[in-house]
Parts: structure tokens; C-alpha cells; sequence
């Protein structure tokens, strides 16, 4: 916290920020500004809106922090940057992005909030170091809906590669030490972020879709169609990282691609290709690197994907990245980037944990047997803060202070409801 300090011009939301940023790893059942007003002993959540809606902040300043302390701490020459979106299922029409759009959360088409995300995966862990919500084009070409959400004027549609790349961009501008990028399919087919990681000298391994065409020596191919071509010889099995359950080992070949456009740099232009060990399933990639590199390295690469699917999970469950409750373009960067600070701090932490776990002067002293310990994880380590940092118990009268003002805020919305029924009728 003393590292984004600067960013506020007044002491009142530097301590808010610290406060919102603490509560939202003490591990409540549900995360949004009343809850975390009371759990910290707030008489009402204004100072968390406040600080969310109208303190004078820079967001994006907070994210250059961000991404400065997880380089700092995670940064390796071959780092990774993963590309990849998450859907929140929102209520209403109101909040900025929202829309029936289809989301990988839900998996079909739901009213929902869409935001691309981009993580660095380095030595030691994987964290978040920026974000951009998606606006479909509904919002982009509402100029209402958008000055309703407090969107700027000058934002445009874009397309979520082409938001995965300017986040790109913007990280390599800053210095940030990446050697490759990886995504899913969305990203993977799109030429215009290939060839702006080709111009960055930034090598890539991006999922395509089977039936993804490629240029080879025989033609252009269907991505599928080349692997009915392969001898059973060319298949190498590899680990693509450790898993839940063990290392994830699959077969994988390098099929040999050419540019289709002048526009593409020189480069090794490969498709890779995963098969599953017991069921045959197969899952493609297109890659570019500026000079050769063996199999493994692009494996490895690949496997890094998954990482981003952790981060999404101990995102939102450790540090409520999800469970925002606000509306407005300037209220969601601004917890996003808090949340994503906070899960950070915990990637941070775990990395640093990783040697050999000893047992405690305590238990020693107590005699007790020598257990066999696993390093702290993520999950571990909120637990520990959340305990050892626990509030003192409530008052009964801040108990029903904040019962009493619950209920009365629902009843001022629910007449609201009534009476805006009633005059539509």
C-alpha cells in the first residue's frame, strides 16, 4: 500500500483504499461495499462509494504500480504475457458493458458484464497487471447509454484482440520483461495482434480454432485436415507444467506454416499441435518465434495458458474480483485494479514461500511429530491474514445499526420500484 500511496492527493481515501484492499481478503461470504463498510466498522458504505466513484485518483496510475511490483517480483526474461477474458452475470442494463453477450463463465449467452484481462506469468507465479472491459458495439453507438455509465468520450469500439493488444503494448512500453504472449482462439485468429507481437519481437503461441487454414508446403490447409497427413513417428509427449494431479502430459507436434502476407516479419512460423495421450482429442496453436527454439520451449509456453483460468479463480474467490457492485466506468477500474492488487500481494507472498516448509519453535517445544508440509498457497495465506488480523467482535449496537440501516435502504428501494411501475402504467 505505501508503494501506491502517491497516488492520492489526500489521506482520507489513501486509508479508505488500504481498508477496501484488506477487506476484500478477509474472507467474507459476500463482498461489496456494505459488507466490507460494516466488517470494518464503517457507520455506512459512503466512504467506500466515495472512493470509488468521485475521490480524485488515477486508476491507470495504480496499474503502472501493480505491474511494476509483480515484475519486480516475479520478472523473468522468458516471462509470459496471457491473454484471456472473463464474464460476470450481471442483472439489468445499466452497468457499463453489460449486455446478453456470450460468456466462457456461464458458457451460452447471458446478460453479462465481459472484460479482457492480461497476466504475467514469470518466476514463481502468475498475476493480473491489467484489464479492459469490454463494450460491445449496442454501447459504443448509444452515446447516452455511455455518458450514463460515465464512459469518456473518445472510447471507441474495439474488439477484444484489439484490446488484449494495446494491454500488451502499453506493458512492453513499460518495460516489462516478456519474451512471449499466449491466449485462446479469440485472439489466436486474429492477424492484427499476430503481426503487432511479430513487430515487438515478442514470440507468440496462440490457440486456433481446427478449422483455422494455414499455408503449407502442399497448399492451404485446413488446421485439421494436416494432421491425418502425420506418421505416428512425429508425435514427442511432453509435459505442458504441473498439474493438480501430476504433470499434464500430452503429445504434441511442429508442423511448418508460411506467412500468407508480406506484412508478416521474418520469423519461424510453426503450427503446434496437442494431442490427448488416451482420448485423441486435438488442440492447435499457431506460433512465431525470431529464431529457432526447440518443441519444449513452445510447450512450455502453451502450458502457461491455464495459469490465467487459476488466476480467474483465486481472483475472484480470494479477492471478490467479481462480486463488484458498481455501475459506472470509473467505479469498476477502480476496484478491478484494487482486487487485482490484492491477489497480486497474495502471488507475491506464495512466491517467495517456496522453499522447504519448517516446523515452528512452538511445536517443537511441544514434542509433537514432524508433518510433512506442502509450501503456503494463495488460499493459505489469506486465511492466515484474514485470522491474524481480525477486527475485534462487533457491538451488539454496530450489529443492529447495520441491520436497521439494511432495511431501510431496501424499503426506500423498494417504494422507488412501486412508484416507477406505477407511473409507467
Amino acid at each position: 500500500m505505501a508503494r501506491i500511496a502517491p497516488r492520492f492527493a489526500r489521506v482520507e481515501p489513501r486509508r479508505t483504499a488500504r481498508e477496501l484492499v484488506s477487506g476484500l481478503m478477509a474472507e467474507l461470504p459476500r463482498v461489496n461495499c456494505w459488507t466490507l463498510a460494516e466488517h470494518l466498522g464503517h457507520a455506512t458504505p459512503d466512504r467506500l462509494q466515495h472512493l470509488l466513484a468521485r475521490a480524485k485518483w488515477d486508476a491507470d496510475a495504480v496499474r503502472d504500480d501493480l505491474r511494476a511490483y509483480v515484475t519486480e517480483h516475479l520478472g523473468d526474461p522468458d516471462g509470459v504475457l496471457v491473454v484471456d477474458e472473463t464474464g460476470d452475470l450481471k442483472k439489468g442494463t445499466a452497468t457499463v458493458g453489460v449486455q446478453r453477450q456470450y460468456t466462457g463463465t456461464a458458457g451460452r449467452i447471458e446478460n453479462a458484464q465481459v472484460a479482457v484481462y492480461l497476466a504475467y506469468a514469470g518466476r514463481g507465479g502468475c498475476a493480473f497487471i491489467d484489464r479492459a472491459v469490454y463494450l460491445p458495439q449496442a454501447w459504443t453507438s448509444d452515446p447516452d447509454r455511455m455518458a450514463a455509465a460515465h464512459v469518456p468520450e473518445e472510447t471507441t469500439f474495439a474488439t477484444k484482440p484489439a484490446l488484449a493488444a494495446a494491454m500488451i503494448a502499453a506493458a512492453q512500453d513499460a518495460g516489462v520483461a516478456a519474451a512471449w504472449a499466449t491466449g485462446d482462439e479469440v485472439y489466436g485468429a486474429d492477424p492484427h495482434l499476430r503481426a503487432e507481437l511479430e513487430r515487438r519481437q515478442v514470440g507468440y503461441v496462440l490457440a486456433v480454432a481446427r478449422s483455422h487454414r494455414v499455408t503449407t508446403g502442399i497448399g492451404r490447409r485446413r488446421a485439421v485436415d494436416l494432421v491425418v497427413r502425420l506418421p505416428r513417428w512425429v508425435w514427442q509427449t511432453r509435459s505442458a507444467g504441473a498439474g493438480a494431479h501430476g504433470e499434464r502430459l500430452y503429445q504434441w507436434t511442429l508442423i511448418e506454416i508460411r506467412a500468407r502476407t508480406a506484412g508478416h516479419l521474418q520469423g519461424q512460423h510453426h503450427l503446434l499441435v496437442r494431442r490427448n495421450r488416451t482420448t485423441g482429442e486435438l488442440a492447435f496453436y499457431r506460433t512465431w518465434t525470431p529464431h529457432p527454439v526447440p518443441l519444449s520451449a513452445l510447450v512450455r509456453v502453451a502450458g502457461t495458458r491455464w495459469n490465467v483460468e487459476e488466476g480467474f479463480q483465486t481472483g475472484k474467490e480470494l479477492t471478490a474480483l467479481d462480486e463488484h457492485q458498481v455501475r459506472t466506468w470509473t467505479s469498476w477500474q477502480r476496484w478491478t485494479v484494487l482486487a487485482m492488487l490484492a491477489h497480486a500481494f497474495l502471488t507475491v507472498i506464495t512466491a517467495a514461500q517456496r522453499q522447504p516448509s519448517t516446523v515452528s519453535d512452538e511445536l517443537e517445544d511441544l514434542h509433537a511429530p514432524l508433518p510433512a508440509l506442502i509450501p503456503l498457497t494463495r488460499n493459505e495465506i489469506r486465511h492466515l491474514l484474514a485470522q491474524l488480523t481480525r477486527r475485534i467482535q462487533p457491538t451488539t449496537a454496530h450489529v443492529l445499526h447495520w441491520s436497521i440501516w439494511r432495511r431501510h435502504r431496501q424499503a426506500h428501494t423498494r417504494t422507488a420500484h412501486y412508484q416507477r411501475q406505477a407511473m409507467t402504467e
